[in-house]
């Protein structure tokens, strides 16, 4: 593997012990997982030690978020990862995302839901009709398949995870917190419900949401992960778990069928070939880095969008080369902000199932249209209420972790229900809810995301990589989850490491911005609302009010709280500059459960 930056972390400074919580970046030489949840993070030790390697652990990973943390995350969702191969230095790219059923056109749907003619309308997040194939089963077996280091079976991999199902394990805190939260929405939306409680002979009807360091056990989901271990893909989309999916889908009034997850089967999970945009050097001891997303149907382009932007905006002169001490003030803030609501205009229009519709993937990332962008951007002021361009068309919740090997691999991957347990509707028997991703369609015939047949939706789960412009090596894999907060925090966390020579840990521990499109609820993409993290500098949050900014500073977890802001994981590489050893060094976010974990 080609040598990249030396491995040079300053000391934190006086200046960070102010936010809420200050971790140390850990080091290791054999590998590292960083995720939201220790137990889970041990899943994936465990595999590293017998022998796996990065893409084997984080299958590892996942299924055991899904155990501990459900209420994020779970086999009935969808999966994206980027994985780097130390022997090439190549990055690859696997779309884990499903379908909508053939039987659901905009016409059946609209009228399924009482949608009137003239009205847009929209599909609720708890509706059935907002649940897609789940693409993660399969996401999981051709993770292994393809990257994997073939020394391992699925069962060995996933064996840690059901140890947890059967066996029970302690609730953490954030969990308990969104666990307890979802309690009713779980209720309400199945008759199933009980199997993703904890039960309580005390409990009214015998089951309840855990408490933190509460035992609980999940013997349906063990139970369907060991059908996925010994029967692969083909035990998921087909016999009991496939006609129990369907049964609870059809007796709510959806359309999904058995034919729909066969064709998922089929057609497996999707590798892609991943979009990258090079970004200059500042601060990083090199001649530059290049971050890797993966194409639409994922919201990774609005990241690259915005990172170009920032670039152009340089070059014509609109804001200088910010340097470290520039970190996370109004000006710096207020071009990450604008240009993440130029890339969001776009997005919100173009990102859609590139297999159905053409989306202008290339143009839209190309350096002429990113200077046109950028010559939307105000120095002194907030912006107008911003439409999508015109590129060239051409015809062409959740849980973030991140895992690396002693050989040098490493993997970024995300994995999601979408809002919290999904739609919350559980399959008898199963263990786990069904996703909510289609409540991201459109139900605008005219949209390039409208609902369709077979289709995928706008999806916002996005892992991160980058690379160094040197040699192409790898300089990290990252991530921030939160639905249309990641490509925010995606630019957020990158910057704080790339210009304000933040270390992985430091660059999480940030305050960071979320602009009104960043969640649910929460605005859409022409909101001008920016919600500001407290911590931030009160000169910061002053300075962006008098820019024009509609600020918002959000304080404490509950409702709209710093939950807004994401929980992200870094895995830096670096190499010792007197013998040469390669380092893995990593951060983990403060707002989750879990951190990072040496092998």
């Amino acid at each position: 593997m080609p040598l990249t930056t030396p491995s040079v972390f300053p000391p934190p400074s006086a200046e960070f012990i102010k936010w809420p919580s200050r971790r140390s970046v850990v080091h290791s030489t054999k590998g590292i997982v960083a995720c939201t949840q220790p137990l889970a993070a041990k899943c994936g030790i465990d595999i590293l030690n017998a022998g796996g390697n990065a893409a084997d652990a984080a299958v590892a990973v996942a299924a055991g978020l899904n155990m501990t943390e459900p209420c994020s995350t779970g086999i009935g969702g969808d999966m994206f990862c980027l994985y780097y191969d130390a022997k090439t230095c190549s990055v690859s790219a696997l779309n884990g995302s499903g379908r909508s059923g053939a039987k659901c056109t905009l016409e059946t749907i609209r009228k399924s839901l009482g949608v009137a003619d003239g009205v847009v309308g929209e599909i609720p997040m708890s509706s059935v009709h907002a649940v897609t194939v789940p693409g993660a089963a399969a996401g999981w077996v051709d993770t292994v398949e393809r990257f994997g280091s073939g020394k391992l079976s699925l069962e060995q991999i996933l064996a840690p995870a059901i140890e947890l199902g059967e066996k029970g394990f302690p609730v953490s805190e954030d969990a308990a917190f969104f666990w307890q939260r979802s309690e009713q929405i779980l209720r309400r939306a199945s008759p199933n419900f009980a199997e993703m409680l904890k039960a309580d002979p005390s409990a009214p009807d015998g089951v309840r949401g855990p408490r933190a360091g509460d035992i609980i056990k999940l013997p349906n989901l063990a139970r369907t992960f060991r059908t996925l271990a010994t029967e692969g893909k083909k035990g998921f989309y087909s016999g009991r778990i496939a006609d129990e999916i369907i049964n609870v889908v059809r007796d709510l009034g959806g359309h999904l069928e058995l034919a729909d997850l066969q064709h998922h089967l089929e057609q497996g999970s999707e590798p892609v070939d991943p979009i990258s945009l090079e970004f200059r050097g500042q601060g990083t001891g090199s001649s530059g880095v290049e971050l890797w997303e993966h194409p639409p149907n994922g919201q990774g382009i609005v990241a690259l969008m915005a990172l170009g932007i920032i670039q152009e905006l340089e070059t014509q002169g609109k804001i200088p080369t910010f340097t470290a001490a520039d970190h996370n003030t109004a000006p710096y803030l207020h071009a990450i902000i604008e240009a993440l609501r130029i890339a969001f205009a776009d997005a919100s229009w173009f990102v859609t199932d590139p297999s159905t519709t053409a989306v202008p993937t290339s143009s839209l990332i190309s350096q002429p249209y990113l200077a046109q962008r950028a010559a939307l951007f105000d120095p002194a002021r907030a912006s107008d209420i911003l439409r999508h361009g015109s590129p060239a068309l051409r015809s062409s919740d959740t849980v973030y972790f991140c895992v690396s090997d002693a050989q040098g691999n490493a993997i970024s991957f995300i994995n999601s229900n979408y809002g919290g347990f999904g739609t919350a509707i559980v399959p008898r028997g199963c263990g786990f809810t069904l996703q909510n991703r289609g409540a991201n369609f459109s139900l605008d015939a005219a949209h390039p995301n409208a609902l369709g047949p077979r289709k995928r939706p706008y999806h916002t789960i996005i892992p991160g990589l980058v690379t160094n412009l040197s040699d192409g090596s790898l300089h990290s894999v990252f991530g921030v989850m939160g639905g249309f907060m990641q490509p925010q925090g995606h630019v957020q966390v990158l910057l704080g490491q790339l210009v304000g020579g933040l270390n992985p840990q430091q660059a999480l521990d940030a305050p960071r911005v979320c602009i009104g499109s960043g969640m649910a609820d929460y605005g859409d993409v022409y909101d001008r609302t920016v919600y500001v993290e407290e911590g931030m500098p009160e000169e910061t949050v002053r300075g962006l009010r008098e820019l024009g900014h509609n600020v918002q500073v959000l304080r404490g977890w509950g409702g709209k709280g710093r939950q807004m802001f994401g929980r992200g994981q870094i895995i830096r590489w670096t190499v010792d500059e007197v013998d040469g050893t390669g380092v893995w060094s990593a951060g983990s976010d403060m707002r989750g459960d879990g951190a990072a974990y040496p092998a």
